[in-house]
């Protein structure tokens, strides 16, 4: 494709022609911001046998042109006839794409006036990036955490706390037929003890995964686990020792803070900024001060603020961790959820040293009920297996193959999109309530995907007593305080919109926001009187 705007620069796509053959992304996206933007496109046939279907393509590239904000909310679409014609496919085409984008709440349909770019709220306020702690703390957690995170919740409940898609946005049967295929292709596996690091050959689909990760792992190097955190906690014992220090993200995952109390690690919260992450300045402070041993570390959508470290921070951090040589301990857990692909690229992919350990599941992405998640753990790989030996051996082989099916399989790319897409359509339905709804001076994250939102409320407010009022009316929340060893953020929440999803949901959202308004009002008065 060529795309030769009026009286202005040519714009020759051949030379992407290598680095996009699998699934055309820069090119369908050129394609269609020429067709917006109303320069006149040729189409060089380009095509790939492993290519999504055509409408999805489409849909997919709108997507991208309306979140990153190419296409401005309320902008008016290409009528079905005139994009039809543009890219050569039936209109029926043409309109499973709109309804695609349309199930999405990214476009809104007119009566006789065509398709439009859907409103979002206005721009909300980021949160600030937390001031540095001087030591770290030894890490104990109280009840209240484990009441919001650690225990399933009563079915009257309605929940805010989860980061993981509910039933209805998997595919349960999609799952359950590689199940059956495992099994009845390898029924051998049943009778005998699984490998410790995994069955060879889903080792090897794991390593051609993680190429979408800008890695190139040896399958030998890959150990499978019984989930992410599993992962982690093993490379945490393969390079501490009970009372060592380990830097994390300020605010941080409460399960982070579970696992290094489980260890008898102390926790080094390093600032980390809404939007790009862990500050790698003030983490170089802390290895040039402090006997870091380890750093944990989510760079791409980091739960619970969403950030995402840019590329030059990510080969920063690689680079930091070889000159230190301390252990870089990287969750990519979240990856596949991220709507930028470029924020996909690991920090395990600039590693040249050997310092980074890559961990990684499937939960929140294919199917929770798996349990299955695996690491690549650099220098330290022969350590981990000795330590997996040792703790636990294997786990299902038959499990470990229906994986290695499902995330080769041709449409398992499309499926990402479309979990992406339903993923985007909650987060905008929760940021009209939030910018309607909570208190003004509200500080809202705005990640490029994911499941997770963190708020940052007015200072006057208390999210713990927050928390409480809600649950008494039989909703739960998540207060800021659950994401620190040093009970900080006092008066930020985290909302999730993974779990069950219903218009329940929304009202109960609008609830909290109504709630946290009145309490604010109450305490303002009491400090005025």
């Amino acid at each position: 494709m060529v795309c030769t705007p009026p009286d202005t620069a040519r714009c020759d796509l051949g030379q992407y022609r290598a680095a996009i053959a699998a699934i055309c992304t820069v090119c369908t996206g050129v394609r269609l911001y020429c067709l917006i933007s109303g320069l006149p496109v040729q189409n060089d046939g380009m095509t790939t046998d492993d290519a999504p279907p055509l409408y999805l393509q489409i849909a997919e590239q709108l997507a991208q042109l309306i979140r990153n904000g190419t296409l401005a909310r309320g902008e008016k679409l290409p009528s079905v006839r005139e994009l039809a014609r543009q890219h050569a496919v039936a209109q029926t085409t043409v309109v499973q794409a709109y309804h695609w984008l349309e199930d999405a709440r990214l476009v809104t349909a007119r009566p006789r006036s065509g398709f439009f770019v859907a409103a979002r709220p206005v721009s909300l306020p980021e949160p600030t990036t937390p001031r540095p702690l001087r030591r770290a703390r030894e890490v104990s957690l109280d009840w209240l955490g484990q009441r919001i995170l650690g225990r399933k919740q009563p079915e009257d409940i309605i929940s805010f706390s989860s980061g993981t898609p509910g039933p209805e946005l998997f595919n349960p049967d999609r799952v359950r037929r590689a199940v059956v295929r495992a099994a009845q292709r390898h029924r051998n596996l049943l009778c005998t003890y699984p490998a410790s690091s995994g069955h060879e050959d889903a080792r090897r689909a794991l390593s051609r995964y993680a190429v979408g990760l800008g890695c190139s792992l040896d399958p030998e190097n890959i150990v499978i686990t019984g989930g992410c955190m599993d992962s982690i906690a093993l490379c945490l014992r393969a390079v501490t020792q009970p009372g060592d220090v380990v830097a994390l993200e300020s605010p941080t995952h409460f399960s982070f803070l579970e696992v290094l109390q489980g260890l008898h690690l102390k926790a080094l919260e390093i600032p980390t900024h809404p939007r790009h992450g862990l500050s790698l300045d003030a983490l170089q402070l802390a290895l040039d001060t402090q006997p870091v041993k380890a750093v944990m570390i989510v760079p791409t959508l980091s739960n619970p603020l969403g950030s995402c470290m840019p590329l030059s921070e990510r080969k920063r951090l690689a680079q930091m961790a070889g000159r230190h040589g301390v252990a870089v301990i990287e969750d990519a857990i979240y990856n596949d959820l991220v709507e930028v692909d470029e924020m996909r690229r690991s920090v395990k992919s600039y590693d040249t040293t050997g310092h980074v350990m890559l961990c990684d599941s499937f939960s929140k992405t294919l199917a929770p009920g798996l349990r299955l998640g695996w690491l690549e753990a650099g220098r330290w790989a022969d350590k981990v297996r000795a330590i997996k030996d040792l703790q636990a051996g294997g786990q299902s082989a038959v499990l470990e193959l229906a994986l290695a099916d499902l995330i080769t399989q041709a449409g398992h790319a499309a499926a990402m999109r479309q979990l992406r897409a339903a993923v985007a359509a909650r987060m905008d339905e929760v940021r009209h309530i939030i910018a309607a709804h909570f208190p003004q001076g509200t500080r809202v994250s705005d990640p490029p995907g994911g499941l997770l939102l963190w708020l940052l409320l007015p200072r006057a407010l208390d999210s713990v007593q927050l928390h409480e009022a809600c649950l008494a009316q039989k909703v739960l929340i998540a207060p800021g305080t659950v994401f620190s060893a040093s009970g900080r953020f006092r008066n930020c929440l985290r909302i999730g919109v993974g779990g069950d999803w219903s218009p329940a949901h929304l009202a109960a959202l609008r609830t909290v926001g109504d709630m946290a308004c009145k309490m604010l009002r109450q305490t303002l008065q009491l400090r005025a009187a």
